[in-house]
């Protein structure tokens, strides 16, 4: 694999944060539509971003990416078919990584096509919350990766954990293969994807990684049985998701020109 860190930066001066994970099935969904929703409460017109979805399915002839569908339930959003294109510009049945979803599909990703669905969205919009597919380092074909597409779109990064055995290694090897790249990290934010109950090691693994990683932790996010209702209804999910996080909005609301690694 070549060392993505090289890929040169496209700066943006407009308003975006990437949601990205240790790990695929880790709550970066459930993330993505909890920040859309406090920003979409105090007035910011934010949209919601998946440039990669695998697993799709196909729902009155349009092919739906599921991640991006939770994210604009949970926020009361209805594109039309054009703004969804460029929310979701590539879209893959197969339920498996990026780069062998389009080899299977005989398409291959462009990171250039991303970012012109990503500069029409920051240009009717006033932010956008764009999701990862998987982890940082799920490559996408033609030797590149996520990060890749992180980069070029020039936006920081909240980093998805899980709060779990094996968190810590997982989340500081994340964080460091961001900040070689160069790339802003705002904070870790845990979320419980599992019904087990927090104990004394995961309490610990919230601090350990905020020591070791010199990171903020923006919050922890308690299994929902529910989520699914919760989704459904946005005033309900606002409230689930204004009592967990500790969402630093003036700081997403600065220019990215403003920011620096």
């Amino acid at each position: 694999m070549r060392a993505t860190h090289k890929m040169p930066l496209t700066p943006t001066s407009t308003r975006a944060v990437f949601i990205a994970g240790t790990d695929t099935d880790i709550g970066k969904t459930v993330v993505t539509a909890a920040i859309l929703s406090i920003l979409r409460a105090q007035g910011v017109d934010a949209v919601p971003m998946k440039p990669v979805q695998t697993g799709c399915f196909t729902r009155k002839g349009i092919i739906i990416a599921p991640d991006l569908e939770c994210c604009l339930s949970a926020s009361g959003l209805n594109p039309d078919i054009d703004e969804l294109d460029q929310m979701a510009p590539y879209r893959f049945r197969p339920a498996c990584s990026p780069h062998l979803a389009a080899r299977l599909d005989n398409r291959s990703i462009s990171p250039d096509t991303i970012l012109k669905r990503f500069s029409a969205l920051q240009a009717k919009h006033d932010f956008v919350v764009i999701e990862c597919a998987g982890g940082i380092l799920v490559p996408i074909g033609s030797r590149r990766t996520m990060l890749d597409i992180i980069r070029q779109l020039g936006a920081p990064v909240i980093l998805v954990a899980r709060p779990g055995l094996g968190t810590i290694n997982h989340s500081l090897l994340s964080l460091q293969a961001l900040r070689n790249a160069g790339v802003r990290v705002i904070g870790v934010l845990f979320n419980n994807a599992t019904s087990a109950r927090a104990g004394r090691i995961e309490k610990d693994n919230l601090r350990t990684v905020a020591g070791y990683g010199d990171v903020r932790i923006l919050g922890s996010l308690p299994f929902a049985r529910n989520m699914c209702r919760l989704q459904r209804s946005p005033a309900e999910f606002l409230k689930w998701a204004k009592s967990h996080l500790n969402l630093p909005v003036s700081e997403l609301l600065q220019s990215n020109s403003e920011m620096r690694p």
